[in-house]
Protein backbone atom coordinates (compact mmCIF):
# COMPACT_ATOMS: atom_id res chain seq x y z
CA UNK A 1 0.00 0.00 0.00
CA UNK A 2 2.88 2.20 0.83
CA UNK A 3 4.16 1.34 -2.54
CA UNK A 4 1.24 2.08 -4.51
CA UNK A 5 0.93 5.88 -2.55
CA UNK A 6 4.07 6.61 -3.52
CA UNK A 7 3.32 6.25 -7.27
CA UNK A 8 0.42 7.93 -6.93
CA UNK A 9 1.77 10.64 -5.68
CA UNK A 10 4.62 10.42 -8.36
CA UNK A 11 2.22 10.45 -10.76
CA UNK A 12 0.29 13.96 -9.34
CA UNK A 13 3.89 15.13 -9.62
CA UNK A 14 4.37 14.39 -13.08
CA UNK A 15 0.92 15.80 -14.33
CA UNK A 16 1.53 18.97 -12.02
CA UNK A 17 5.24 19.55 -13.48
CA UNK A 18 3.72 19.21 -16.83
CA UNK A 19 2.10 22.44 -17.73
CA UNK A 20 0.61 21.14 -21.24
CA UNK A 21 -1.42 18.68 -19.29
CA UNK A 22 -2.65 21.13 -17.28
CA UNK A 23 -3.60 23.07 -19.90
CA UNK A 24 -5.84 20.60 -21.20
CA UNK A 25 -7.39 19.50 -17.79
CA UNK A 26 -8.12 23.33 -16.44
CA UNK A 27 -7.99 25.01 -19.47
CA UNK A 28 -9.69 23.92 -22.07
CA UNK A 29 -12.69 23.31 -19.74
CA UNK A 30 -12.90 26.53 -19.04
CA UNK A 31 -12.40 28.28 -22.19
CA UNK A 32 -14.73 25.74 -23.83
CA UNK A 33 -17.48 26.66 -20.97
CA UNK A 34 -16.62 30.59 -21.46
CA UNK A 35 -17.25 29.95 -25.05
CA UNK A 36 -20.37 28.18 -24.91
CA UNK A 37 -21.79 30.29 -22.54
CA UNK A 38 -21.52 33.32 -24.40
CA UNK A 39 -22.23 31.68 -27.92
CA UNK A 40 -24.80 29.23 -27.11
CA UNK A 41 -27.29 31.88 -26.76
CA UNK A 42 -30.98 32.50 -28.72
CA UNK A 43 -30.74 35.52 -27.69
CA UNK A 44 -30.97 38.35 -30.48
CA UNK A 45 -29.32 41.85 -30.53
CA UNK A 46 -27.92 45.08 -32.59
CA UNK A 47 -29.12 43.02 -35.92
CA UNK A 48 -28.81 45.85 -38.66
CA UNK A 49 -32.02 46.94 -40.03
CA UNK A 50 -33.58 49.17 -42.66
CA UNK A 51 -36.93 50.96 -43.33
CA UNK A 52 -38.71 52.09 -46.26
CA UNK A 53 -40.82 54.24 -44.92
CA UNK A 54 -42.90 56.54 -47.67
CA UNK A 55 -46.07 58.40 -44.91
CA UNK A 56 -43.31 59.23 -42.49
CA UNK A 57 -46.14 60.04 -39.89
CA UNK A 58 -46.44 59.95 -36.35
CA UNK A 59 -47.58 56.53 -35.95
CA UNK A 60 -44.40 54.85 -38.26
CA UNK A 61 -42.12 57.40 -36.25
CA UNK A 62 -43.11 55.95 -33.05
CA UNK A 63 -42.94 52.36 -34.31
CA UNK A 64 -39.80 52.79 -36.13
CA UNK A 65 -38.25 54.27 -32.28
CA UNK A 66 -39.82 51.48 -30.37
CA UNK A 67 -38.47 48.73 -32.62
CA UNK A 68 -34.90 51.04 -32.49
CA UNK A 69 -35.25 51.31 -28.56
CA UNK A 70 -35.68 47.80 -28.11
CA UNK A 71 -32.55 47.04 -27.70
CA UNK A 72 -32.39 43.95 -29.91
CA UNK A 73 -31.84 46.04 -33.79
CA UNK A 74 -30.07 48.86 -34.84
CA UNK A 75 -30.86 50.86 -37.65
CA UNK A 76 -28.30 50.73 -40.84
CA UNK A 77 -30.18 52.72 -43.23
CA UNK A 78 -33.59 55.06 -44.59
CA UNK A 79 -33.87 53.42 -47.36
CA UNK A 80 -35.84 55.75 -50.36
CA UNK A 81 -37.05 53.49 -52.99
CA UNK A 82 -37.88 49.92 -52.28
CA UNK A 83 -35.48 49.02 -55.59
CA UNK A 84 -32.99 49.23 -53.23
CA UNK A 85 -34.24 46.31 -50.76
CA UNK A 86 -31.95 44.12 -53.07
CA UNK A 87 -28.67 45.81 -52.96
CA UNK A 88 -28.85 46.64 -49.38
CA UNK A 89 -29.70 42.81 -48.61
CA UNK A 90 -26.47 41.56 -51.15
CA UNK A 91 -24.36 43.92 -49.17
CA UNK A 92 -24.74 41.43 -46.52
CA UNK A 93 -25.27 44.00 -43.22
CA UNK A 94 -28.98 43.98 -43.17
CA UNK A 95 -30.87 41.32 -41.89
CA UNK A 96 -34.35 42.32 -41.83
CA UNK A 97 -35.93 45.53 -43.42
CA UNK A 98 -39.09 47.04 -42.58
CA UNK A 99 -41.85 48.38 -45.71
CA UNK A 100 -44.64 50.72 -44.60
CA UNK A 101 -47.09 51.47 -46.69
CA UNK A 102 -48.34 54.93 -48.04
CA UNK A 103 -50.30 57.14 -45.06
CA UNK A 104 -49.81 54.53 -43.18
CA UNK A 105 -51.40 56.80 -39.91
CA UNK A 106 -54.47 57.95 -42.30
CA UNK A 107 -55.49 54.23 -43.36
CA UNK A 108 -54.90 53.18 -40.08
CA UNK A 109 -57.40 55.74 -38.55
CA UNK A 110 -59.98 55.63 -41.41
CA UNK A 111 -59.92 51.68 -42.05
CA UNK A 112 -58.71 50.63 -38.44
CA UNK A 113 -56.23 48.33 -40.29
CA UNK A 114 -52.54 49.36 -41.77
CA UNK A 115 -50.18 46.93 -43.14
CA UNK A 116 -46.38 46.97 -42.59
CA UNK A 117 -44.44 44.19 -44.35
CA UNK A 118 -41.18 42.10 -43.09
CA UNK A 119 -38.59 41.46 -45.15
CA UNK A 120 -35.63 39.03 -43.71
CA UNK A 121 -32.65 37.59 -44.75
CA UNK A 122 -33.58 33.67 -44.58
CA UNK A 123 -30.10 32.47 -45.95
CA UNK A 124 -29.59 32.15 -42.05
CA UNK A 125 -32.90 30.83 -41.61
CA UNK A 126 -33.10 30.76 -38.02
CA UNK A 127 -31.77 34.29 -37.25
CA UNK A 128 -34.25 35.40 -39.61
CA UNK A 129 -37.26 33.54 -37.76
CA UNK A 130 -36.22 34.86 -35.05
CA UNK A 131 -35.86 38.89 -35.80
CA UNK A 132 -38.77 38.53 -37.81
CA UNK A 133 -40.76 37.06 -34.13
CA UNK A 134 -39.17 40.06 -32.45
CA UNK A 135 -40.22 42.69 -35.03
CA UNK A 136 -43.47 41.55 -34.90
CA UNK A 137 -43.47 41.11 -31.54
CA UNK A 138 -42.64 45.20 -30.93
CA UNK A 139 -45.70 46.03 -33.19
CA UNK A 140 -48.05 43.91 -31.60
CA UNK A 141 -47.40 45.72 -27.99
CA UNK A 142 -47.27 49.12 -29.51
CA UNK A 143 -50.65 48.24 -31.10
CA UNK A 144 -51.98 47.11 -27.85
CA UNK A 145 -50.79 50.90 -26.47
CA UNK A 146 -52.24 52.17 -28.63
CA UNK A 147 -56.07 50.15 -28.48
CA UNK A 148 -56.43 51.29 -24.75
CA UNK A 149 -59.59 52.97 -24.38
CA UNK A 150 -60.16 53.76 -28.05
CA UNK A 151 -61.81 51.89 -30.99
CA UNK A 152 -59.41 48.67 -31.77
CA UNK A 153 -57.51 49.14 -34.45
CA UNK A 154 -54.96 46.73 -35.86
CA UNK A 155 -51.19 46.63 -38.20
CA UNK A 156 -51.15 43.31 -40.23
CA UNK A 157 -47.60 42.83 -40.17
CA UNK A 158 -46.76 40.40 -43.70
CA UNK A 159 -43.57 38.67 -43.30
CA UNK A 160 -41.48 37.77 -46.66
CA UNK A 161 -38.31 35.57 -46.78
CA UNK A 162 -36.10 36.41 -48.78
CA UNK A 163 -33.06 33.85 -50.65
CA UNK A 164 -34.62 30.65 -48.38
CA UNK A 165 -38.53 30.88 -48.17
CA UNK A 166 -39.26 27.82 -46.85
CA UNK A 167 -36.86 28.35 -44.00
CA UNK A 168 -34.57 25.32 -44.58
CA UNK A 169 -32.26 24.68 -42.41
CA UNK A 170 -29.69 23.04 -44.89
CA UNK A 171 -29.63 26.32 -46.48
CA UNK A 172 -27.48 27.37 -43.99
CA UNK A 173 -25.60 24.18 -43.01
CA UNK A 174 -24.02 23.80 -46.91
CA UNK A 175 -22.07 26.56 -46.78
CA UNK A 176 -20.78 26.03 -42.90
CA UNK A 177 -20.33 21.91 -43.41
CA UNK A 178 -18.07 22.99 -46.45
CA UNK A 179 -15.71 25.71 -44.33
CA UNK A 180 -15.51 23.27 -41.58
CA UNK A 181 -15.17 20.29 -43.39
CA UNK A 182 -12.59 22.05 -46.22
CA UNK A 183 -9.83 23.51 -43.03
CA UNK A 184 -10.21 20.16 -41.67
CA UNK A 185 -9.06 17.90 -44.23
CA UNK A 186 -7.09 20.50 -46.08
CA UNK A 187 -4.99 21.74 -42.85
CA UNK A 188 -4.85 18.11 -40.77
CA UNK A 189 -3.81 15.82 -43.73
CA UNK A 190 -1.17 18.11 -44.54
CA UNK A 191 -0.05 18.63 -40.80
CA UNK A 192 -0.30 14.58 -40.68
CA UNK A 193 1.78 14.26 -43.86
CA UNK A 194 4.68 16.63 -42.97
CA UNK A 195 4.97 15.35 -39.51
CA UNK A 196 4.82 11.48 -40.26
CA UNK A 197 8.31 12.60 -42.14
CA UNK A 198 9.64 13.61 -39.16
CA UNK A 199 8.76 10.99 -36.88
CA UNK A 200 9.71 7.96 -39.53
CA UNK A 201 13.31 10.12 -40.19
CA UNK A 202 12.61 10.29 -43.90
CA UNK A 203 13.04 14.36 -43.64
CA UNK A 204 16.58 13.81 -43.43
CA UNK A 205 16.42 12.01 -46.78
CA UNK A 206 14.33 14.65 -48.63
CA UNK A 207 16.87 17.27 -47.04
CA UNK A 208 19.99 15.71 -48.70
CA UNK A 209 18.32 15.08 -52.18
CA UNK A 210 18.54 18.40 -54.33
CA UNK A 211 15.06 19.67 -53.85
CA UNK A 212 14.84 23.25 -51.86
CA UNK A 213 12.42 23.53 -48.86
CA UNK A 214 9.93 24.98 -50.92
CA UNK A 215 9.58 22.45 -53.76
CA UNK A 216 9.37 19.54 -50.91
CA UNK A 217 6.33 22.02 -49.12
CA UNK A 218 4.51 22.33 -52.80
CA UNK A 219 5.43 18.09 -53.42
CA UNK A 220 3.95 17.47 -50.39
CA UNK A 221 0.87 20.16 -50.51
CA UNK A 222 0.11 19.52 -54.57
CA UNK A 223 -1.88 16.34 -53.89
CA UNK A 224 -4.20 17.34 -51.15
CA UNK A 225 -5.06 20.59 -53.07
CA UNK A 226 -6.68 18.02 -55.85
CA UNK A 227 -8.15 15.77 -53.53
CA UNK A 228 -9.99 19.07 -51.25
CA UNK A 229 -10.63 20.84 -54.38
CA UNK A 230 -12.28 17.46 -55.25
CA UNK A 231 -14.42 17.49 -51.90
CA UNK A 232 -15.74 20.78 -52.28
CA UNK A 233 -17.32 19.77 -55.90
CA UNK A 234 -18.86 17.04 -54.24
CA UNK A 235 -20.40 18.55 -51.18
CA UNK A 236 -21.56 21.54 -53.49
CA UNK A 237 -23.22 18.66 -56.01
CA UNK A 238 -24.31 17.10 -53.39
CA UNK A 239 -26.20 19.68 -51.71
CA UNK A 240 -27.32 21.13 -54.90
CA UNK A 241 -29.07 17.51 -56.05
CA UNK A 242 -29.95 15.39 -52.99
CA UNK A 243 -31.10 19.07 -50.56
CA UNK A 244 -31.88 21.48 -53.30
CA UNK A 245 -29.39 24.41 -52.19
CA UNK A 246 -29.50 26.65 -55.43
CA UNK A 247 -26.18 28.02 -56.71
CA UNK A 248 -27.50 31.45 -57.68
CA UNK A 249 -24.34 33.00 -58.57
CA UNK A 250 -21.30 31.83 -61.43
CA UNK A 251 -19.76 28.63 -60.21
CA UNK A 252 -16.91 29.85 -61.73
CA UNK A 253 -16.27 32.03 -58.79
CA UNK A 254 -17.51 29.62 -56.37
CA UNK A 255 -14.91 27.21 -57.06
CA UNK A 256 -12.53 29.97 -57.43
CA UNK A 257 -13.19 31.06 -54.22
CA UNK A 258 -13.16 27.30 -52.91
CA UNK A 259 -9.83 26.84 -54.20
CA UNK A 260 -8.23 30.48 -52.54
CA UNK A 261 -10.10 28.77 -49.08
CA UNK A 262 -8.56 25.55 -49.62
CA UNK A 263 -5.09 26.93 -50.56
CA UNK A 264 -5.13 28.96 -47.23
CA UNK A 265 -6.25 25.99 -45.15
CA UNK A 266 -3.28 23.58 -46.66
CA UNK A 267 -0.85 26.55 -46.13
CA UNK A 268 -2.24 26.82 -42.27
CA UNK A 269 -1.50 22.67 -42.18
CA UNK A 270 2.08 23.21 -43.21
CA UNK A 271 2.67 25.93 -40.48
CA UNK A 272 1.09 24.01 -38.14
CA UNK A 273 3.65 20.89 -38.84
CA UNK A 274 6.23 23.11 -38.89
CA UNK A 275 6.19 24.17 -35.37
CA UNK A 276 5.24 20.51 -34.45
CA UNK A 277 7.49 16.96 -34.56
CA UNK A 278 4.68 14.44 -34.05
CA UNK A 279 1.35 13.69 -35.82
CA UNK A 280 -0.35 13.13 -32.12
CA UNK A 281 0.07 16.92 -31.64
CA UNK A 282 -0.14 17.99 -34.83
CA UNK A 283 -4.15 16.29 -34.68
CA UNK A 284 -4.63 17.79 -31.58
CA UNK A 285 -3.70 21.45 -32.90
CA UNK A 286 -5.76 21.08 -35.68
CA UNK A 287 -9.00 18.85 -34.71
CA UNK A 288 -8.95 21.56 -31.13
CA UNK A 289 -7.59 24.52 -32.29
CA UNK A 290 -9.26 24.43 -35.91
CA UNK A 291 -12.42 22.69 -35.85
CA UNK A 292 -14.49 24.24 -32.52
CA UNK A 293 -13.46 27.82 -33.68
CA UNK A 294 -14.88 27.17 -37.07
CA UNK A 295 -17.82 25.61 -35.61
CA UNK A 296 -18.12 28.56 -32.79
CA UNK A 297 -17.15 31.62 -33.72
CA UNK A 298 -17.21 31.84 -37.53
CA UNK A 299 -21.11 32.45 -37.58
CA UNK A 300 -21.99 28.74 -39.00
CA UNK A 301 -24.86 28.70 -36.70
CA UNK A 302 -24.45 31.12 -34.09
CA UNK A 303 -24.57 34.83 -35.65
CA UNK A 304 -21.40 37.15 -34.23
CA UNK A 305 -23.45 40.29 -33.65
CA UNK A 306 -24.60 37.92 -30.44
CA UNK A 307 -21.53 38.02 -29.01
CA UNK A 308 -19.61 39.90 -26.67
CA UNK A 309 -17.39 42.36 -28.38
CA UNK A 310 -13.98 40.59 -27.49
CA UNK A 311 -15.68 37.26 -29.13
CA UNK A 312 -16.64 39.23 -31.86
CA UNK A 313 -12.76 40.18 -32.74
CA UNK A 314 -11.75 36.56 -32.55
CA UNK A 315 -14.29 35.79 -35.19
CA UNK A 316 -12.91 38.88 -37.35
CA UNK A 317 -10.15 36.88 -37.32
CA UNK A 318 -10.94 33.49 -38.32
CA UNK A 319 -10.88 32.19 -41.96
CA UNK A 320 -13.83 30.47 -42.64
CA UNK A 321 -15.90 33.33 -41.02
CA UNK A 322 -14.88 35.35 -44.57
CA UNK A 323 -15.90 32.13 -46.70
CA UNK A 324 -18.84 31.25 -44.86
CA UNK A 325 -19.72 34.68 -46.03
CA UNK A 326 -18.79 34.59 -49.66
CA UNK A 327 -20.44 31.05 -49.87
CA UNK A 328 -23.37 32.31 -49.29
CA UNK A 329 -23.47 35.26 -51.23
CA UNK A 330 -22.65 33.56 -54.00
CA UNK A 331 -24.94 30.44 -53.90
CA UNK A 332 -28.30 32.19 -52.09
CA UNK A 333 -27.89 35.67 -52.85
CA UNK A 334 -26.87 35.23 -56.31
CA UNK A 335 -23.81 37.85 -55.61
CA UNK A 336 -20.60 38.21 -57.71
CA UNK A 337 -16.83 39.30 -56.84
CA UNK A 338 -18.57 43.14 -56.72
CA UNK A 339 -20.06 41.97 -53.26
CA UNK A 340 -17.34 39.41 -51.79
CA UNK A 341 -14.06 41.15 -52.74
CA UNK A 342 -13.26 42.61 -49.61
CA UNK A 343 -13.60 38.84 -48.16
CA UNK A 344 -11.59 37.68 -50.73
CA UNK A 345 -8.88 40.06 -50.34
CA UNK A 346 -8.34 39.22 -46.64
CA UNK A 347 -8.39 35.17 -47.57
CA UNK A 348 -5.44 35.95 -49.84
CA UNK A 349 -4.07 38.23 -47.10
CA UNK A 350 -4.04 35.03 -44.78
CA UNK A 351 -2.77 32.55 -47.38
CA UNK A 352 -0.07 34.69 -47.45
CA UNK A 353 0.54 35.21 -44.18
CA UNK A 354 0.52 31.37 -43.29
CA UNK A 355 2.98 30.52 -46.70
CA UNK A 356 5.43 33.24 -45.53
CA UNK A 357 5.41 32.06 -42.12
CA UNK A 358 5.27 28.30 -43.05
CA UNK A 359 8.22 28.67 -45.22
CA UNK A 360 10.42 30.50 -43.09
CA UNK A 361 10.21 27.96 -39.83
CA UNK A 362 10.52 25.40 -42.36
CA UNK A 363 13.52 26.82 -43.48
CA UNK A 364 14.85 27.47 -40.10
CA UNK A 365 13.71 24.42 -38.28
CA UNK A 366 15.11 21.83 -41.17
CA UNK A 367 18.55 23.85 -42.47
Amino acid sequence: MKRFRGFVIKEFYHIFRDYRTLLILFGMPAVQLLLFGYVLTNEIKDAKIAIYDPSKDVVTRKISEKILSSGYFILEKNLAHVSEIGPVFRQGNVKLVLLFEPDFAGKLEKYGTAHVQIIGDASDPNTANMLVNYASGIISNYLVSMNSGQVPMQIIPEVRMMYNGELKGVYMFVPGLMAMLLMLISALMTSLSITREKELGTMELLLVSPLRPTQIIIGKVFPYVFLSFMDACIILGLGNAVFGVPIQGSILLLLMESFLYITMALSLGILISSITSSQQVAMLISLVVLMLPTIILSGFIFPVENMPWILQVFCHIMPPKYYITIIKSIMLQGNGIRYVWRETLILIGFTSLFLTLSVKKFNVRLT
